[in-house]
């Protein structure tokens, strides 16, 4: 079985030998500006409690956070939209591995500014099997300490290249978040974080699951 991280390797080598240097260039700039402004090291941090959340699901409808500790501990993907290679692919690998984090009492969501069709093309498209909620304007990704708005010269790369985030979103403030990938405690605990600057690495999802606490018990 490959690792995550030599799939989205494979797609940043693919990319270099079909994209133009000036636009490899532009997205080279935006990652090294948004590493620079420090916002990795103010994500919500291990041992904070996460903030409750109610979000809309692809198919419109409303899921709590509070509703899903209640049955077990968490994994949170945040992730950018359907129009990322390396979401998508990051997506695929949890769809992959959910059995196993169901086998280990857990749950798995996963969030994103993208509007609630948007998710139902991305969860019919890929297979997904769990819940794909809207952060409609980014509040929670906020709060995660997830968000960023695009700066002017890079929403222009974003046009010439036809990602339409400001449809995708469906707002005009052009935010967006850094993929991200939480474990949350039944109690809301926050056990792993990690979120890169660099849209291009990732977290291989069986570390993560280290984090996952298993809530089966041992029949006497």
């Amino acid at each position: 079985m490959s690792h995550l991280q030599d799939q989205l390797d494979e797609i940043t080598a693919n990319t270099r030998t079909l994209v133009q240097p000036e636009r490899l260039a532009v997205n080279e700039r935006a990652v090294e500006d948004l590493f620079a402004t420090g916002i990795e090291q103010h994500i919500l941090p291990v041992g904070a409690k996460a903030p409750d959340f109610t979000l809309s699901d692809s198919s419109g409808r409303s899921v709590n956070s509070s509703d899903l500790l209640a049955l077990g501990p968490i994994v949170l993907n945040f992730f950018r939209g359907r129009w990322c290679p390396y979401c998508v692919t990051e997506l695929e690998a949890w769809r992959d591995l959910y059995p196993v984090v169901r086998e280990l009492g857990g749950l798995l969501v996963a969030i994103s500014p993208q509007t609630v069709r948007q998710s139902d093309f991305t969860q019919g498209q890929h297979d997904i099997p769990f819940p794909l909620l809207y952060d409609d304007g980014c509040k929670v990704s906020g709060q995660f300490g997830l968000v960023y708005t695009i700066p002017p010269w890079h929403q222009q790369h974003y046009r010439n290249v036809l990602v339409n985030i400001p449809f995708v979103n469906g707002d005009q403030s052009w935010k967006l978040i850094l993929p991200a990938t939480y474990v949350l405690a039944g109690d809301g605990t926050v056990l792993f974080a990690e979120a890169h600057a660099d849209f291009r690495v990732r977290p291989e999802p069986e570390e993560v699951l280290r984090y996952l606490p298993s809530v089966r018990r041992e029949v006497p």
